[in-house]
């Protein structure tokens, strides 16, 4: 069950176009804000509002084991982090991504997002990456979130040291997206 929509799963949710979705929310129809990567999001409430508005059909709940798999993207390079929410959006999978430029705001959104996985950068400004695995993997309540750790800088001995913080798979940068992708649904248990 989605609290927060991105402008593809209101569509799939209103049974429309994407296109519309973002015509509704600029024409001041549906509420919605932007994320820090620009984003436009959407709450249940005020989707479901709308659509009651509308008379449009509100689909019956499913079960959680069919919800969509939630990935959050935390680099504090703009750039890299919208390639990867990219090709995330527009994987096979369906997966529901959100971003954070810091530790700070992966902390939050590990909070309120609850993701599946994460993929971390394991050098950003105000945190490094191995305290937010060890934060994560020591909390009863976030322990089983897979980590893919991503590195430009990743010699033996960081590669040792995060993963015994926590990463379940480490990489060095720049990976090519079909092999991230590849891994993603692997650590989601999502392949063959």
């Amino acid at each position: 069950m989605h609290d927060v929509f991105t402008v593809y799963t209101a569509s799939q949710f209103c049974n429309v176009s994407s296109k519309t979705i973002i015509n509704w929310i600029d024409a001041g129809h549906i509420k919605a804000y932007r994320t820090v990567g620009g984003h436009r999001r959407i709450s249940r409430g005020d989707l479901e509002a709308f659509m009651l508005r509308q008379g449009i059909p509100i689909p019956r709940q499913t079960s959680d084991e069919s919800r969509r798999k939630r990935i959050l993207v935390v680099d504090d390079d703009p750039i890299i982090v919208e390639s990867i929410v990219q090709a995330l959006e527009e994987d096979a999978h369906d997966y529901e991504v959100v971003s954070a430029a810091d530790g700070f705001e992966a902390g939050v959104q590990v909070t309120h997002f609850k993701p599946d996985l994460l993929i971390l950068d394991i050098m950003m400004p105000d945190i490094k990456g191995y305290e937010v695995c060890r934060r994560i993997k020591s909390s009863p309540e976030t322990r089983d979130i897979k980590i893919i750790v991503l590195s430009a800088y990743l010699d033996e001995e960081k590669f040792k040291r995060i993963k015994a913080d926590g990463a379940d798979v480490c990489f060095s940068k720049p990976l090519p997206l079909p092999q991230l992708l590849e891994e993603v649904a692997g650590q989601l248990g999502l392949t063959g």
